[in-house]
């Protein structure tokens, strides 16, 4: 198969050679590559963020939840219960109680969120219950269960007793309900510290007596078998209660729950992307230099070429086919260096972090103890596909420089 003479021509003066123009074209085409296995590596990570978080929060939040759009007790819990059960698809289904409560021993104090549950129904929609490292999941009269970055906050363990307080406490100008003393009975870890750190149980009767409610709970907890059906679910559920509760009271999925981390993710991806392609750009912009470089020292021969009838279109094919190849083996080298540097990204961020005595991965900030990543094949196909465009019009330039050079002017002092 013979190859198009432009092509030709393209892979002859893109040969190397000892000269100054192979040198910057090396290193056009190394930024062309640091550039690629930037983008992918940034947005690898990025995915692999979100896929974590996402995973995080359907670990330990349910899929849909049903509450009062502002804040109202559910007094009758019961009805809705059994009625969400019968929904197809549905795995469990827990009525809770939540609020803000301090915790306090002789030592520390600490703000916790704390959950009123039913242990019998939380374990259809909770894994607390099987993620108990000491003690038992035991929510009786005046027990409580802790995760144990906050047992380590308060240096508590199994069998000691918390003094618990909530804003509820004071419910009149002269009156105050005493707090309660609960004993720790379990200290449950899920891997997450907010939660880890932050979230409380305690049976349905304790939360009630503390937070001042007298009968209800302020959701019910729906747990389904295939989360990424809540949109559809969430329908069936609102459909099935009306007429059972009040229209204030509306099915929340986990995703409407927690739009705004995923949106955040979303535009801080997109934010990245566009910041590091400028870093492609300043690469073609490289490219065009050494294109414009090589057509200053070939002047003779594109007058010889012109001078024979070759067309205006094979001397612009030339400089288009040589930004094509550059992008081409930048992208193929980028993808490479990308993949290499993600199989390993742990034990660079572990090299980095104990060479320069860094943490780069703070627990409390980030809840991970690796560097999450997950490859998308359309973000690597939109990488290299702008890259190639962006070399490829890189020969614009100098094919126009070209095509305007007039064949007697070329040869005049040859």
């Amino acid at each position: 198969m013979r190859l198009p003479f432009s092509l030709f021509l393209a892979f002859k003066y893109l040969k190397p050679k000892r000269s100054c123009v192979s040198v910057v074209t090396l290193i056009s085409m190394l930024g062309v590559t640091i550039g690629v296995a930037v983008l992918i590596v940034v947005l690898s990570v990025m995915n692999g963020f979100d896929d974590v978080w996402r995973d995080k929060i359907l670990k330990f939040n349910t899929h849909i939840s049903i509450e009062s759009r502002y804040g109202q007790v559910i007094a009758y819990p019961d009805s809705i219960l059994e009625e969400v059960a019968k929904v197809e698809g549905v795995k469990g289904v827990a009525p809770c109680l939540t609020g803000v409560a301090m915790l306090q021993t002789e030592e520390y104090s600490v703000v916790a969120q704390l959950r009123g549950v039913d242990p019998v129904y939380e374990q259809s929609v909770s894994p607390v219950p099987e993620c108990i490292q000491s003690g038992k999941y035991a929510l009786g009269e005046e027990e409580i269960v802790i995760g144990d970055k906050l047992s380590y906050k308060l240096n508590v363990h199994v069998g000691d007793v918390l003094t618990v307080y909530a804003p509820q406490s004071l419910v009149g100008d002269d009156e105050f309900r005493l707090p309660l003393d609960l004993t720790v009975s379990g200290i449950y870890s899920v891997d997450m510290y907010d939660f880890d750190s932050q979230v409380v149980f305690t049976s349905l009767e304790t939360a009630q007596s503390l937070f001042v409610v007298e009968q209800g709970v302020h959701s019910v907890q729906v747990m389904l078998e295939d989360e990424y059906t809540a949109a559809e679910k969430t329908m069936e559920v609102a459909e099935r209660l009306k007429g059972v509760i009040s229209p204030a009271f509306v099915p929340w999925t986990w995703m409407e729950k927690n739009g705004s981390l995923f949106a955040v993710l979303h535009v801080e991806k997109n934010m990245m992307f566009f910041l590091l392609a400028f870093v492609a750009i300043v690469a073609a912009f490289s490219i065009t230099n050494t294109l414009i470089t090589l057509t200053v020292q070939k002047t003779r021969e594109i007058g010889l070429l012109k001078s024979l009838g070759f067309g205006n279109g094979g001397i612009t094919g030339i400089f288009f086919w040589m930004g094509l190849i550059q992008g081409a083996l930048g992208d193929m080298l980028g993808v490479g260096i990308a993949m290499l540097v993600l199989k390993y990204r742990n034990n660079l961020l572990h090299m980095m972090s104990s060479r320069f005595n860094l943490e780069l991965l703070p627990p409390e900030y980030y809840q991970l103890s690796q560097l999450p990543s997950h490859i998308s094949g359309a973000d690597v196909g939109i990488v290299c596909g702008l890259v190639l465009v962006f070399c490829t019009l890189s020969g614009l330039v100098p094919a126009m420089l070209s095509t305007r050079m007039e064949p007697v002017d070329a040869l005049r002092y040859e």
